[in-house]
């Protein structure tokens, strides 16, 4: 989540955890969601039907503060304690280490509204799935000041990935890298034929280096060029989603395209205009003794 954004909204849920993430040009999403059996205890707060859960975000530093070092901390954490104050504006974190000792970390945060992407990964034209360690074998071959990288479909069913490359620069002094995945290196592949999409490399890498570690498998779900692309990693415990704006095709009919079912204006002519601006919703929420301007909603 830290590639994403520089904040994290915390929102507990009744079905459980959710840490949250969108970089400043609403280009990048990414939401964790933990289940409450991924806990040994998990309370959300909020007792009464009509009580309205709390919902907060951080400084993304001072929370990465607190896990510094992951491989210490394992062997020395037995558990962590993650308590929201919100009478205090504090974010209590206490890890209870071995031999007795508490270190108990208190973040100050700011209520917040709900952050969430609208998208449906149910009417995606295109959807891919694979393991994990397939796609970041692939994306290694690329360098990793790559910012965008382009995935599209070939004959007999094969899978490329290749440098985006603009059609304005010489291609004698332009390098492309491409590479190509056959079908059997997927778990299920059901793709438009000819369908291709461009998207940030580095959030994609972010999500790859922790699918791998936690063994799971990736699924890319994709429409046309211009409309998101929404990586999803699914669990017993576990639920993510990485929400990414692609470059619009230039080329194609500039019609103004629903996203996802969802109508929103009609794209500016920047190329990365279709960002997730037009797919982010902000719910405001009016916490007893706000007294300050409403936030602004994306």
């Amino acid at each position: 989540l830290s590639r994403i954004g520089d904040e994290l909204y915390l929102e507990p849920t009744e079905s459980g955890l959710s840490l949250r993430a969108v970089n400043s040009s609403r280009s990048a999403f990414a939401s964790f969601l933990f289940a409450p059996l991924f806990f040994q205890l998990y309370e959300p707060g909020g007792a009464g039907p009509d009580t309205e859960l709390f919902r907060c975000k951080v400084h993304m530093k001072s929370f990465l503060g607190v896990f510094r070092s992951l491989p210490s901390l394992e062997k020395s954490v037995g558990k962590c304690l993650i308590l929201l104050k919100p009478r205090a504006s504090r974010l209590v974190l206490q890890l209870h280490c071995k031999y007795g000792v508490t270190k108990t970390h208190n973040l100050a945060f700011q209520e917040c509204e709900r952050l969430q992407a609208v998208f449906d990964t149910q009417s995606c034209a295109s959807r891919l799935c694979a393991p994990a360690r397939v796609l970041a074998e692939a994306v290694v071959h690329f360098p990793l000041t790559l910012a965008e990288v382009t995935l599209g479909t070939g004959p007999g069913g094969k899978i490329s990935l290749r440098n985006y490359v603009e059609d304005e620069a010489e291609p004698s002094k332009t390098m492309v890298t491409e590479l190509w995945l056959a079908e059997d290196e997927f778990q299920s592949v059901a793709v438009a034929p000819g369908s291709h999409i461009t998207f940030c490399l580095k959030e994609f890498r972010g999500l790859l280096g922790f699918a791998e570690a936690s063994n799971l498998p990736l699924t890319i779900h994709f429409d046309e060029p211009g409309r998101p692309v929404v990586f999803t990693l699914d669990d017993t415990v576990l639920e993510v989603h990485l929400v990414l704006a692609t470059l619009s095709d230039l080329n194609s009919n500039s019609q103004s395209p629903s996203t996802n079912g969802v109508s929103h204006l009609p794209v500016p002519s920047d190329d990365f205009a279709d960002d997730l601006e037009s797919y982010m919703a902000a719910m405001e929420t009016s916490e007893g003794g706000s007294g300050g301007p409403p936030s602004p909603t994306f």
